[in-house]
């Protein structure tokens, strides 16, 4: 058995030439460890091993919302969100080894951190869910029968049982607002969450029961996604059927050491990729998968953060890419059908896939944006009515002029007082 230096091993780890773990440390075999700071290692183990263990003899905490454990989970998981493991560790069960799983791996190091400070023995999951789901989807396209069965299911699911709640609102949203004419030719924007994946589903059902002849392409861009991510993308695609047209950039990598609004940053930037691409393929459009809760929500941010009463429009022309428009045909599908398509059909999506954000949302993190804010403000409204969302996004569509303070349009500014005597 090699034993090395704690100094050596902290010189190598440094240099990139080991991973610094304890059986690296005492065998140089495959790592289960890592260490935090100096002198504290951290029991890890990927899924890959976990699998190979008797699961009755072991207890799996899955520390992210119930909202997200009970839509998938380790196999036989019991779920303590982070939040009130490590405000009450007593709460971790100790009769058995305990193993930690949180989205992608953060954040419940730090709670087996907390359990190994106070004397108990937990070993924190490499990668999380999500790496658990990259495996557990890898391993569902491979079988390919299965893999045609769920996806038939899932397209007959959009027609039928969904078809009031979202296939209708989808085409309603196209002929209120134009957004498809003749001979177009589409760039169906895929991010490879629920909304994009969905849309480019509609679309597929609409090339194949619409009056209207348009091509589309299903373009995806690559900013720099970790491995897992990344391969949830694709292989929901290929489980979902959707052909992907794939091309690369560096935005992650650019915006990396962006202090202020990088996500704003980069949204633009990855608008302009799109934009970019898209016309070089010969379309003319590209379409977002921008939804009913997104329209009011920034309804909302307009005048709460901005002073302005404005929203998210359903089309527009591009102003740097001369004959390119963007469109947004989900405009009038609310999040909880989408929601609801997606758990009825037992898919499961990444959300986030920001490399600086992901832990924010999507591993039990602390609030996010103003646009989070805004999602709780909209959710107390429909506690209290069925109908404010609904009029909120009516308001937009139906502005009286005659009782506005003021408004502007380009370079042309009114205020009621311009003309108010001459209506007396």
């Amino acid at each position: 058995m090699i034993i090395k230096d704690l100094s050596v091993l902290l010189e190598e780890k440094a240099s990139g030439i080991v991973c610094l773990c304890k059986i690296c440390w005492l065998t140089e075999e495959k790592c289960t460890y890592q260490i935090t700071g100096e002198t504290t290692f951290m029991n890890t183990i990927t899924f890959e091993e976990l699998e190979q263990l008797d699961l009755s003899q072991i207890t799996v905490v899955d520390v992210r919302k119930k909202e997200d454990f009970v839509r998938g989970s380790f196999p036989g998981a019991v779920n303590i969100p982070v939040e009130e493991a490590r405000e009450d560790l007593s709460l971790i069960p100790d009769d058995k080894p305990v193993y930690i799983m949180c989205h992608t791996g953060e954040r419940s190091s730090e709670l087996v951190e907390d359990l190994t400070e106070a004397g108990r023995e937990a070993t924190n999951i490499e990668g999380g869910y999500r790496a658990y789901l990259r495996r557990s989807l890898s391993r569902f396209v491979a079988a390919e029968d299965e893999k045609e069965k769920k996806t038939k299911e899932i397209e007959k699911s959009i027609i039928k049982k969904f078809r009031k709640t979202i296939w209708c609102r989808f085409t309603k949203a196209i002929r209120t607002y134009d957004l498809i004419q003749e001979n177009d030719k589409i760039a169906v924007c895929i991010s490879g969450g629920k909304d994009s994946m969905l849309m480019a589903k509609l679309f597929q059902e609409l090339k194949r029961h619409g009056q209207i002849p348009f091509e589309v392409v299903f373009l995806v861009m690559n900013p720099g996604y970790n491995e897992d991510n990344w391969k949830i993308i694709q292989d929901n695609a290929n489980l979902l059927g959707i052909p992907l047209t794939v091309f690369e950039s560096e935005i992650f990598d650019i915006v990396a050491d962006i202090d202020k609004n990088p996500c704003y940053l980069c949204a633009r930037m990855r608008r302009g990729y799109l934009y970019s691409h898209a016309k070089e393929l010969g379309c003319n459009k590209i379409a977002l998968g921008h939804h009913f809760d997104d329209v009011i929500e920034t309804t909302l941010m307009g005048m709460f953060y901005s002073g302005k009463f404005e929203t998210m429009m359903p089309k527009l022309h591009s102003k740097n890419f001369e004959g390119m428009e963007l469109i947004r045909p989900m405009y009038m599908i609310k999040e909880a059908d989408i929601k609801a398509w997606r758990d009825y059909n037992d898919l499961h999506f990444i959300q986030c896939a920001c490399r600086f954000t992901e832990n924010c949302a999507t591993c039990g993190g602390g609030r996010g944006s103003k646009r989070d804010e805004m999602k709780e403000l909209v959710a107390h409204f429909r506690k209290e009515s069925d109908i404010i969302e609904a009029n909120i996004f009516r308001s937009v569509h139906n502005v009286n002029l005659n009782t506005i303070i003021g408004y502007h349009k380009g370079d042309m500014k009114y205020n009621f007082l311009d003309d108010y005597d001459e209506k007396k």
